[in-house]
């Protein structure tokens, strides 16, 4: 089973893309260390205050993939430099 979820962020404090890639890379390269998935922003790359972020996972059932996700998005939203405006889930 493969799990995939696209997030948009609003970063409130980004005031240019510098700002917008610091909060970016500390928060994904803790995401990809601390869960079995992979990570990477997909949208949004030049505006400063909205970031999309898509997490992958591959698990040998559905149940595992959804819990592995919710458990990044749950770290994922602990941060308190952005806020989750929407989110996207699909399976294949």
């Amino acid at each position: 089973m493969i799990g995939f979820v696209e997030l948009e962020f609003r970063i409130h404090d980004a005031h240019s893309l510098k700002d917008k890639r610091a909060v970016l890379q500390r928060t994904l390269t803790r995401v990809r260390q601390k869960f079995n998935l992979s990570a990477a922003e997909t949208g949004h790359q030049d505006v400063w205050q909205l970031s999309n972020i898509s997490l992958v996972t591959v698990s040998n059932s559905h149940q595992a993939a959804e819990r592995e996700l919710e458990r990044a998005i749950k770290f994922l939203d602990t941060f308190p430099e952005w806020e989750r405006v929407k989110t996207e889930y699909e399976w294949l």
